[in-house]
């Protein structure tokens, strides 16, 4: 699958800055160094793959303010550049677990783009820049990386839950768990977040 360069997704992202401007830059950026720093770590991924997978999970909002519908903007957008491995992550960093209904926030898509959507999502096969995209999504606030727990309530404050968000948080444990498995340390240390135990 074809992704570009660092220089592209640079490129890329600048411009969609300008379309839209916003947090979620900083928070794509912040997401790219976390997929970068981990996939440095596991043989067999490619740095420079995850980091601008990283970068560029969230493009569909070069469209404006958006919920769902990003999703699929961003996998169009993609997709007309030719980078289908970017427009894929486009798709499933949302969807930890294969199911439409795990998304918080406004379904603003029309009925066909959520057939897409939803047909699309159970019918892929995940790879473990898709996993790594899911995890870091989730390390990485707008000024920052922070511990799981705290973007999964900043997200939560601001969009809601539902039934199924517990098990899509256990699902991002999940994969953390078994990227650290591979590692053999805790990702927050090959991040340099800092973790308070508790006593």
């Amino acid at each position: 699958m074809k992704t570009p360069d660092r220089k592209t997704a640079h490129d890329i992202l600048n411009q969609a800055s300008k379309m839209n401007p916003g947090k979620w830059i900083e928070h794509s950026k912040n997401t790219a160094y976390a997929a970068e720093k981990i996939a440095g770590n596991i043989k067999g991924l490619d740095p420079e793959k995850a980091y601008t997978a990283g970068l560029l999970h969230d493009i569909g909002r070069r469209e404006g303010v958006r919920n769902l519908h990003h999703i699929i903007c961003g996998y169009e957008y993609m997709m007309s550049l030719e980078y289908d491995g970017t427009a894929k992550i486009s798709m499933t960093h949302s969807f930890a677990l294969k199911n439409l209904n795990t998304y918080l926030g406004e379904y603003d898509c029309t009925d066909a783009e959520l057939d897409f959507i939803r047909t699309y999502i159970e019918n892929v096969q995940y790879d473990d820049y898709d996993l790594l995209i899911q995890l870091c999504d989730c390390l990485a606030l707008a000024d920052g990386l922070c511990i799981i727990e705290q973007r999964l309530v900043d997200v939560a404050m601001r969009y809601g839950f539902n039934e199924l968000t517990i098990p899509k948080w256990k699902k991002i444990f999940e994969i953390k768990t078994y990227f650290e498995k591979i590692i053999g340390t805790s990702i927050y240390d090959v991040l340099g977040i800092m973790v308070r135990q508790m006593k």
